[in-house]
C-alpha cells in the first residue's frame, strides 16, 4: 500500500491578494482558476512537485453563512492554518517575499534547535507560511 499528498486547501480571504503571493512571488504555477456562485477556487502546483495541488479557496465557498463566518473570524486572527515549503535558496526567497505586499515577517532564515534553517511570513490572508532550506 503507498499513501502520499494530492492536496493542501489554504482558505483565503482575498483570491487575487493571494494568488500574487503563490504565484508571483512563490513562483507556483496555476493549474486551474475556477469561479462558481460567486466564489473562487484556485489551483496551483509546484513545477518540481506537478502532482501537488495547493487549492486557495474562501472561507463561504460551499458552506454556511455561519460556518463561513466562523472560518473568516478565524483566517482574520491568523489561528486558521499553516503551509510548510522547501526552497532550494531559502535566503533568495525569502528576500522576494519580504517586501511582497500583504506578507507579515514573523522570522527571518535561521539555524533552528531541530537542525533545520527556515523562515516564518503570513501570506496576505494570515496564514503561518514557514519555509525551509533543501
Amino acid at each position: 500500500m503507498s499513501v502520499s499528498l494530492s492536496t493542501v486547501h489554504v482558505l483565503v480571504d482575498d483570491p487575487d491578494a493571494a494568488l500574487g503571493f503563490y504565484r508571483d512571488i512563490l513562483g507556483l504555477t496555476v493549474r486551474d482558476d475556477v469561479a462558481h456562485g460567486g466564489f473562487r477556487w484556485i489551483t496551483l502546483v509546484p513545477a518540481n512537485q506537478p502532482e501537488i495541488k495547493i487549492v486557495l479557496s474562501q472561507p463561504h465557498a460551499g458552506r454556511s453563512q455561519e460556518d463561513g463566518d466562523a472560518i473568516a473570524a478565524l483566517l482574520a486572527k491568523g489561528e486558521l492554518g499553516s503551509v510548510f515549503l522547501r526552497s532550494d535558496d531559502l535566503d533568495g526567497t525569502f528576500a522576494r517575499i519580504a517586501t511582497a505586499p500583504g506578507v507579515e515577517v514573523l522570522e527571518e532564515p535561521a539555524n533552528r534547535f531541530w537542525g533545520a534553517r527556515d523562515a516564518a511570513v503570513r501570506d496576505p490572508a494570515g496564514n503561518l507560511v514557514r519555509i525551509e532550506q533543501a
